[in-house]
């Protein structure tokens, strides 16, 4: 059940897979107890989807859960509990708690670093995730290193065409942005974008984020028009994630904020402007419920 509601997590079908992966935790509590490793596993991934679906506060209780349990079972220096402690310091970080999310990562940096030496995998999502948060916390210059650094780790790890390189291509790319090389930034992100086509697909909530970091990169290099189309898509794909799972993705608020804004400065008055989110919202497969449910009328 656990391993089925992954490959649905993984393609999209949210409903299907929270079902599943409640059901594996209730057998799993009741043959193994609440404390073991395998009910640690069942509440990471119901957490992960939970947090996927933007129910931050419901994610929160069987992440803590997970690093008490690895905790006990393992020790404090497991690399099970670095891992724990990352996914929780997600959380955390995005809901704002950014003292406590840079603690939580640094510690699970040490963890890996000393259990698997300074070049695996493991280590790469730390830096890139510490990267991240320094980016957010406008330590741009702390940033760079270790995201240069997670991007040499993964190509080497994986090859170039791996997920895990396009979000760390994406992540600089950002950085880039975010430091007035917009010029170099574009190319990260369109080479992040066609790997993650590739590998998701085309309608795919991570390509959408891909499009819509592209669409906010062309407009502020005052390409507006070019923006309209990669950004609308992104609306699209996020309003059939959301009407398939019937819960809005973590980045659909600022995406439709993005395209509304964009429509406007392009010359467009407010109605026509909402006319054409709207027409982006039901051709991705939103009902007009749902869409008053999410934008609030």
């Amino acid at each position: 059940l656990n391993n089925l509601a992954q490959l649905l997590h993984a393609t999209n079908r949210m409903s299907e897979a929270e079902e599943l992966m409640r059901r594996a935790l209730l057998i799993n509590e009741a043959n193994f107890g609440t404390d073991h490793p395998t009910i640690a596993v069942c509440l990471n991934n119901l957490g992960t989807l939970l947090q996927a679906t933007n129910r931050m506060e419901e994610a929160e209780e069987p992440k803590r859960r997970v690093v008490a349990i690895f905790k006990a079972t393992f020790g404090p220096d497991h690399p099970n509990v670095a891992t724990a402690l990352n996914n929780l310091a997600q959380l955390l970080q995005d809901t704002n708690r950014l003292v406590e999310a840079e603690e939580l990562m640094q510690c699970s940096l040490k963890i890996d670093e000393a259990y698997f030496g300074p070049n695996n995998p493991k280590v790469a999502t730390d830096l890139n995730n510490l990267a991240t948060l320094f980016q957010i916390t406008n330590r741009l210059a702390e940033a760079e290193e270790p995201m240069r650094r997670a991007l040499k780790i993964d190509e080497a790890s994986y090859g170039s065409e791996h997920p895990n390189v396009a979000r760390d291509l994406n992540n600089l790319a950002q950085l880039f942005q975010s430091t007035d090389r917009a010029e170099e930034a574009e190319i990260l992100i369109r080479r992040a974008l066609f790997i993650e086509e590739t590998h998701y697909g085309s309608d795919h909530p991570n390509t959408a984020i891909r499009l819509n970091n592209l669409a906010s990169l062309l407009y502020a290099t005052n390409r507006h028009q070019e923006a309209e189309r990669p950004m609308e898509r992104a609306i699209e794909i996020f309003a059939n994630f959301t009407a398939q799972s019937g819960h809005a993705h973590p980045h659909f608020r600022a995406a439709v904020d993005n395209y509304f804004h964009v429509l406007t400065e392009s010359g467009l008055g407010q109605a026509e402007a909402i006319e054409k989110v709207l027409s982006a919202l039901m051709e991705g497969g939103m009902n007009a419920e749902q869409v008053e449910a999410v934008l609030g009328g």
